[in-house]
């Protein structure tokens, strides 16, 4: 969206900033306010000062933002912007300034004409921001002079002064977290790197440069795309074959909301569609996304009919036909955005789905219209998908029929638990007999469940329901689960609420790791959605000095303990199988809670997670050559 659209001669004074408010509601329930006082919420903090400098862009003032990871656990956001308003407040009788950093519900973004499109937390973010900093400062350049303000814990420190000087406008914040409010203070550079390359994708013609001055050399990386979301779609799909020459893009105006939309088809057969609403990532999708779907499908079925790649017989495309292997993104502007809960992951407004359906509808005619060659592409690859959607649906069928997974009689190698209770049940996914038998004299009967597996199981990357049925292995895992596959799937009948994956420290040990972990990820996803499986972390060393016995987890491990010893003629035992180890060790080391290191397995990234298990599991092979090469040399400790 050109910011040209959205410049108006509107006022951004101090009587524009509107008051709802305070901010002792957010220090009592911070998780109302950014979803979490984890990792998450820490990282919304920057989203959020971020957003701020978006709006005003968006708006049509300003075209860079620069955010800065400082030592002590500081974090600047500097926009060229207008400025926060710093003159007296009318209802507050306080600088704006001073009201919009303090009080909840308080900004441009309510009532007035300051702002047409926003995003932020409902307009409560950066007063959010200073309610859970420990410090900040917000200094303004505005009207020739510069301003600050400090504060802490959401109160004022220091009274609202001039400066200095400037020649450009714009604000800068600078926080510190709480330490009382998040345990852990730790900012992930790749966690920032990815949502601010997304916002730049977002927010065509706008700079972002991230700085990381936590350590000596500094690091800086810039991001701007004019080609917007066109030029996200091809980052989407860079490495991957793709079905068609040209993006889809389109963007329009239906009834006050902007609308822009690109997508690419691939050689896949997973869908991934990002949809955002006011560059708030709406992670649930909602009436914009419904909208699309349903243009997209009408659209290519009506192109279909009206060009005979559908026969009568054949019946229309379905919504599951058009959407294997699509790379898609939606994006749309809208005035009063109703998200569905405090974090924004769902959109609900019913005239987004109008918009979007009509908008949409309008650019993809034309674009079949335009592009013959992509278009019969589009629509074969839709076909392909439909036969082989009705082909897979009556091998289901006939494997449900013959009772497949009928009886749900455990398979005899699982030496189950004796609770009952899934909650308190833990499943241990183990490699052989010799583990096995190791780990059911470890475990503790009451709640730890065992399953060997022999060898190494079916690669799913690309396996049809009928052939991974077939495999022994995974339906005595499936059994053993209780939740059965595919239509049949119930996380509810799950039996144990901890499933731990847990395979020898060598490179089959990792090979079967990821056997498993693409299985659970194609074909059992909302289990790990619900966190739910885990990956055990046996010992590599076993090191003795004199009566000393210590266990080391990683070199590093190892490393500090030698040096802690300090003693000649240190043994030093690597562990190579869950085998070598006596019960009373794998106990000790693994499997007992009070003791043991479990890995949480969570999809932070979907795509980046599709993708690489296409690139390890898949059939292509010179990706997986180009993998290898590219990190061969970083390889250390490969047992071979």
């Amino acid at each position: 969206m050109a910011k040209e659209n959205l410049k108006k001669t509107a006022s951004y004074e101090a009587k524009d900033i509107y008051v709802l408010e305070g901010l002792d509601p957010v220090r009592k329930r911070p998780g109302m306010y950014i979803g979490s006082t984890g990792p998450e919420g820490l990282h919304h903090l920057i989203w959020e000062c971020a957003d701020n400098a978006i709006d005003e862009f968006i708006g049509g003032y300003g075209s860079k933002m620069e955010i800065a990871l400082l030592p002590n656990n500081r974090v600047s956001v500097t926009d060229d912007g207008r400025g926060i308003p710093v003159a007296m407040h009318p209802q507050t009788k306080k600088s704006a300034l001073e009201t919009v950093m303090t009080t909840l519900h308080a900004g441009g973004k309510f009532g007035g004409e300051a702002y047409k499109v926003s995003g932020g937390l409902h307009g409560v973010g950066v007063s959010v921001v200073c309610a859970l900093s420990g410090w900040m400062r917000a200094e303004v350049c505005r009207d020739g002079a510069k301003y600050a303000q400090e504060y802490s814990k959401g109160k004022v420190k220091t009274p609202v002064k001039k400066v200095g000087t400037c020649r450009q406008t714009g604000t800068t914040v600078l926080f510190e977290p709480d330490q009382e409010i998040f345990k852990e203070i730790k900012f992930d550079l790749k966690k920032i790197l990815s949502h601010l390359r997304q916002q730049a994708y977002l927010t065509r013609g706008i700079k972002v440069t991230i700085k990381d001055e936590r350590a000596i050399p500094h690091d800086s990386y810039s991001f701007y795309f004019e080609g917007g979301i066109r030029s996200y779609v091809n980052y989407l799909v860079r490495g991957i074959e793709t079905t068609h020459a040209n993006v889809f893009y389109t963007n329009g105006e239906k009834e006050g909301v902007v609308v822009e939309t690109a997508f690419q088809y691939t050689n896949e057969m997973e869908a991934y569609e990002e949809s955002f609403a006011n560059n708030i990532h709406t992670g649930e999708g909602g009436t914009h996304l419904t909208g699309f779907r349903s243009a997209l499908t009408r659209s290519l079925n009506d192109y279909a009919k009206k060009n005979n790649f559908l026969k009568g017989e054949e019946g229309n495309l379905t919504g599951e036909d058009v959407r294997d292997g699509l790379t898609a993104v939606v994006s749309i502007k809208i005035r009063e955005p109703q998200f569905e809960g405090q974090t924004k992951a769902k959109l609900g407004n019913p005239e987004a789905k109008v918009a979007v359906e009509s908008v949409i509808t309008d650019g993809l005619d034309d674009f079949l219209e335009r592009n013959p060659q992509d278009a019969r592409a589009i629509i074969e690859k839709c076909l392909l998908s439909s036969k082989a959607r009705k082909a897979a649906k009556a091998a289901r069928q006939t494997v449900l029929r013959k009772g497949a997974l009928d009886g749900l009689a455990l398979p005899g190698k699982l030496a189950d638990c004796s609770s009952r209770r899934p909650e308190d049940s833990e499943l241990y996914i183990v490699e052989g007999e010799s583990a096995g038998g190791s780990s059911r004299q470890a475990r503790d009967r009451h709640f730890q469940a065992i399953l060997p597996l022999r060898g190494k199981i079916l690669n799913v990357e690309r396996a049809r329901l009928d052939k991974i049925l077939s495999s022994k292995e995974i339906k005595s895992l499936i059994i053993a689960l209780g939740t059965a596959i595919a239509d049949d799937f119930s996380l509810e009948k799950l039996r144990y609420h901890r499933v731990i994956i847990m395979t020898d420290a060598d490179v089959d040990g990792a090979h079967i790791r990821t056997l498993l972990l693409t299985f659970f990820y194609r074909h059992l996803q909302p289990l790990i959605a619900g966190g739910h499986l885990y990956i055990a972390q046996p010992p590599l060393y076993r090191l003795q000095a004199g009566k000393r016995v210590e266990f080391a987890y990683t070199e590093a491990d190892k490393t500090e303990i030698l040096n802690d010893m300090k003693a000649t003629g240190v043994n030093i035992q690597r562990y190579k199988g869950l085998g070598e180890m006596n019960p009373d060790q794998l106990w000790e080391t693994t499997m007992n809670p009070q003791n043991r290191i479990l890995l949480k397995v969570d999809i932070e990234d979907a795509k980046d997670a599709d993708r690489m298990f296409d690139t390890l599991m898949g059939d292509e092979v010179f990706p997986r050559k180009k993998f290898i090469e590219a990190h061969a040399k970083t390889v250390k400790n490969l047992d071979v």
